[in-house]
């Protein structure tokens, strides 16, 4: 068999040894890998059942206001973006100038407007 511009042989013992590794280590992967899950029971518990959690209506009341609480800080957050934005915004504008305070460090705080 002639493949990349090498004669291969078939018979060889490199050739052999792969393709038994190859299918042993198949064999191996496809009895580890079954993809069931098996469900491990504990000594003591083989009669009991574990009962579903069904909330209450106050479970209920805690996780809505548990989200109301979440929302309201992502609302925050996002103002306070914008507020950090705005600000940034007003004090150095692209042309050099800047507006309301300026303050040099170690200096007095000029207050004059370009």
């Amino acid at each position: 068999m002639k493949l990349w511009d090498k004669n291969i042989c078939l018979t060889n013992k490199l050739c052999i040894l792969i393709t038994i590794g190859a299918l042993f280590s198949t064999l191996v992967i496809a009895n580890v890998w079954t993809g069931e899950v098996e469900e491990v029971i504990e000594e003591g518990t083989e009669g009991e059942q574990e009962e579903m959690w069904v909330p209450t209506k106050e479970d209920i009341a805690y996780q809505d206001s548990m989200f109301t609480i979440i929302q309201n800080t992502q609302n925050d957050i996002t103002d306070i973006k914008e507020d950090i934005v705005h600000i940034i915004e007003r004090l150095d504008y692209e042309d050099g100038s800047y507006d309301s305070i300026r303050y040099v460090k170690g200096g007095k705080i000029d207050q004059r407007r370009n």
